[in-house]
């Protein structure tokens, strides 16, 4: 198989940077949408997780509740038996104790009603909790059905596009060394306006717009090895000639 030459290896960079940037520009148009719609589904799992925390304590204080009815049916139940036993007490120490008891079983009942009025407080406080996460929770899915529907109408106007572009990419990438494609992968993702391959313009780099000195300007024309900025470390395929970028602007 014939070798590649560092100007072929610039050239393959070139066209896979025209794609991508390509690429750049559609995604740039949906904006934030994209994030927008993960924060909501993200936001709305939030609030479903809420709600079931909830609805999960609100069945433990009814749980309680029936455990203090129960309690106090109890009580009720030991004031009948002992208050039958009263009549048939032999002496007033007997009495006593049986009223005792009485008085206990009363205070029992107290507790039990108290404690079930408290459940009562806290199951309705968490039932306000979950109408207002309710609410917030149907404003959100209509934010969201309105978003992802913008986001889809966006997407479609673009998608054949897109989906050329990926295509084209996916070819292009075959043609570059696996080491030089991981480098100009890593660089890509790093740069903040998605440019890995860059010319020098005006005696600068065109990522960063550094100065490029003169003689690496000349190596950079040679292309006799791949020659990155000593700045930002993108890789340069090309010293573009002053005279031509006037020309260019001048029609502009």
């Amino acid at each position: 198989m014939m070798e590649t030459t560092v100007a072929q290896k610039l050239e393959a960079l070139v066209k896979l940077q025209t794609i991508d940037s390509k690429l750049d520009e559609i995604l740039k148009v949906r904006g934030d949408l994209p994030e927008e719609v993960r924060d909501l589904e993200d936001e709305l799992e939030g609030y479903k997780t809420r709600i079931a925390k909830y609805n999960s304590e609100i069945e433990i204080l009814e749980q309680e509740k029936t455990k203090y009815k129960q309690g106090a049916k109890d009580a009720e139940k030991n004031i009948k038996k002992y208050t039958e036993q009263q009549s048939n007490v032999r002496n007033n120490r007997e009495y006593d104790a049986i009223t005792k008891e009485i008085e206990l079983q009363t205070l029992e009942i107290q507790i039990m009603e108290k404690k079930t009025r408290e459940a009562n407080v806290k199951i309705e406080g968490k039932q306000k909790e979950i109408e207002s996460a309710e609410q917030i929770l149907n404003q959100r899915l209509a934010d969201l059905k309105n978003k992802k529907v913008e986001l889809e109408q966006i997407v479609d106007e673009s998608k054949e596009e897109e989906n050329k572009l990926k295509k084209e990419r996916q070819i292009a990438e075959k043609s570059i060394d696996e080491r030089l494609l991981y480098s100009y992968n890593r660089i890509r993702s790093n740069a903040v306006n998605g440019l890995a391959v860059v010319p020098v313009k005006r005696d600068a780099c065109g990522g960063c717009f550094n100065t490029v000195p003169p003689q690496r300007q000349g190596d950079i024309r040679e292309k006799k090895k791949i020659i990155v900025c000593e700045h930002c470390g993108r890789i340069f395929c090309d010293v573009e000639s002053p005279v031509v970028a006037e020309l260019v602007g001048a029609k502009k």
